[in-house]
């Protein structure tokens, strides 16, 4: 039997409950027997070792349950900051979300960004207020907190008794109250004009026009309770049944599938969790990978579903369904398979600014260590991971130093690898400087012949890399000119100051290969020359990581931080007063800005809150930014580039 599906994702900022209440949602639905516990260890959808030690959730994780007749898949978010890449990755498969609040933190910095995120991407929320019971609890200042920072549009349709005590407790608000009446019809253009007739909506009319509102995102209902009681999770869940809107997809359509999460299991190998928009799969079924362009299809080989934290083989997944397939080895985070007219666009939380080194203690395991990071990497591409084979040296890319000490233990738990890694450096950028021209007459020592000039032109910020070629084939063979436009991207990664090269534009205006001498390969041994031969000539400008920033705080440390934003070489916007405290945007550099949350949490005795997010990259003087060596062989050493790109070193 197909039961009506709803995808629904979990987001918080870290410790706001967010994996508690996923406990008790699967509890108190029956899909769990025992309720397990967070700060024990014991939790069904903190499954890793380093999970289950620190508290802490690091990765996705998924369950499948029905609850009055309704299949739920429930997508259980890290909260923390550094690990939002797999919030990022998973947004693209939620119908709908439910942001946790901390009734005693209120709205946290996390919290705004994760926000803006289900905003941008118009996925219909309904926010949960948790941990009503703390003491200090005050629900209209939490509501106050929403509405200024992130929607005016909230309605709380439950009110509380005791809150801020073990004794607090929940009841439904009625939908006939003045103030409920006019929230709702306010975004109900026929119910509006009734309304101001004097007819006052029925229940289920108001109720049926709420559902509309929050389906279109113009309306998000606000539910409370206390989680790790279990108090207000039955009316969370009906509140998502209520309102959430079913997931719609055509089983009888080609197939549309995300796939949204990897892991790798020990017997099964690399398992890729899915997310169907249309079609159907089955085992052995051949699929197509979209985004590798991949000219063989791949076979499905087993289908599971997650119950219990466990594996459950399943016999097909349909449209709106999720579930884990086995046999993709080619997959990665974000690859479509099928065609991509349904799936989201990705909405980018987290963009890498700190790079750092890893060496394994013990150097002999060097190569070990290269496939733990690739297997990582497929399941976080945003690592990135970079193997200079000449200095045997490893590079990744991180968001914060609380990935490193995770990363860390990863990998000392799930390859039996010790590491090290070195201090974060800021990631900046190059641009060129000025329009230059890059030759190279690669042609002895024979057999071989590469000969180009590349046109290097700045282009507008923001826009990356464009290529085109004004030679003819007759010139230079097709293809050779497909190893030229194969080997750009990877010839920009290090620029002349020792950072990826972006926002140019590069045309190949003259060209000639050879019909006796020319072989394979010699164009990707030539076009890194060529183009560091025109950067070198047009010079390189830096770029530098620009957050935007929203800071709310109280009203007397308002001085304080405008200074400090200065002195960070960062502008602000004017300041929005509220009573006693005030909210204050603007952006600053990540160089100078990395430390600042924990110096503001100082200031405010952790009262404050920061949120920030990439801007841009934006130019820099070289004195403000960082230079580095070339990592490996410049392709400016010519005889040695050369020697090293024909295996002769």
């Amino acid at each position: 039997m197909k039961y009506p599906t709803r995808n629904i994702g979990i987001l918080a900022h870290v410790d706001a409950g967010k994996t508690t209440i996923t406990e008790q949602i699967l509890f108190q639905s029956g899909a769990l027997r025992t309720i397990g516990s967070v700060d024990k260890g014991t939790s069904i959808t903190d499954n890793l070792k380093v999970e289950r030690e620190r508290g802490i959730s690091v990765r996705l994780a998924t369950a499948s349950f029905l609850y009055r007749n309704t299949k739920i898949n429930l997508i259980d978010t890290p909260g923390h900051v550094d690990f939002c890449a797999e919030v990022e990755y998973s947004l693209r498969a939620m119908d709908a979300v439910i942001l946790v609040v901390s009734a005693l933190e209120g709205v946290q910095g996390h919290t705004v960004s994760l926000f803006q995120a289900i905003k941008q991407l118009q996925i219909p929320c309904v926010i949960f207020i948790n941990k009503i019971d703390r003491v200090g609890v005050d629900i209209d200042v939490v509501m106050e907190d929403i509405n200024q920072l992130l929607t005016k549009n909230s309605l709380l349709i439950q009110q509380t008794t005791n809150p801020g005590s073990n004794d607090a407790s929940i009841e439904p608000i009625s939908f006939q109250t003045e103030q409920i009446v006019e929230q709702i019809v306010e975004f109900d253009d026929e119910l509006l004009e009734s309304y101001l007739q004097g007819k006052t909506p029925s229940s289920s009319q108001l109720q049926n026009s709420l559902k509309n509102s929050v389906t279109n995102c113009k309306l998000i209902p606000v539910v409370m309770g206390v989680a790790k009681n279990g108090l207000g999770i039955l009316e969370l869940l009906d509140t998502v049944i209520t309102y959430l809107p079913e997931t719609i997809g055509s089983d009888t359509k080609p197939l549309s599938a995300l796939v949204f999460k990897i892991e790798h299991d020990k017997s099964l190998g690399k398992m890729c969790y899915l997310r169907l928009f249309d079609g159907n799969i089955s085992p052995r079924d051949t699929v197509h990978n979209a985004s590798r362009k991949l000219d063989k299809g791949q076979k499905i080989g087993q289908l599971k579903e997650i119950h219990q934290g466990k594996y459950k083989d399943i016999s097909n997944l349909v449209a709106g369904d999720i579930g884990v397939a086995s046999g993709l080895s080619h997959a990665k985070v974000g690859d479509i398979y099928g065609v991509a007219d349904k799936i989201p666009d990705v909405f980018s939380l987290s963009s890498p600014m700190l790079t750092v080194q890893v060496k394994p203690q013990n150097e002999a395991q060097i190569m070990d260590l290269v496939r733990a990071l690739n297997e990582l990497c497929d399941e976080d591409p945003l690592l990135d991971m970079q193997w200079l084979t000449p200095l045997r040296e490893l590079h990744i890319k991180i968001t914060g130093m609380i990935q490193v000490e995770i990363l860390q233990t990863v990998i000392q738990d799930r390859f039996n690898l010790a590491t090290e890694f070195s201090s974060p450096s800021v990631i900046y950028k190059e641009i060129p400087a000025k329009t230059a021209y890059g030759f190279e007459r690669y042609w002895m020592p024979k057999p071989c012949w590469a000969i180009l000039k590349l046109k290097i032109e700045p282009a507008e910020l923001g826009s990356g890399i464009s290529y085109t070629s004004q030679v003819s084939v007759n010139d230079v063979a097709a293809k050779y000119q497909k190893e030229i436009a194969e080997t750009i991207d990877k010839a920009l990664i290090q620029g002349i100051k020792g950072w990826q090269v972006t926002d140019l534009k590069i045309t190949l205006i003259e060209g000639e290969d050879h019909n006796i001498h020319s072989r394979s390969g010699d164009f990707i041994i030539a076009t890194p020359m060529a183009i560091m031969n025109g950067l070198l000539e047009a010079g390189t400008n830096l770029l530098e990581p620009i957050l935007s920033f929203q800071i709310s705080a109280a009203i007397d440390l308002l001085g304080t931080i405008t200074s400090d934003i200065i002195k960070m070489r960062g502008s602000y916007q004017s300041p929005q007063i509220y009573k006693d405290s005030f909210i204050l945007k603007g952006k600053v550099p990540a160089s100078t800005s990395m430390k600042y949350p924990i110096t503001l949490a100082s200031l405010s005795a952790g009262k404050a809150k920061f949120t920030s997010t990439l801007y841009a990259y934006e130019p820099c003087a070289v004195t403000h930014g960082k230079t580095t060596p070339y990592r490996g062989i410049s392709p400016l050493d010519r005889d040695k580039w050369i020697l090293q790109a024909r295996g002769a070193m």
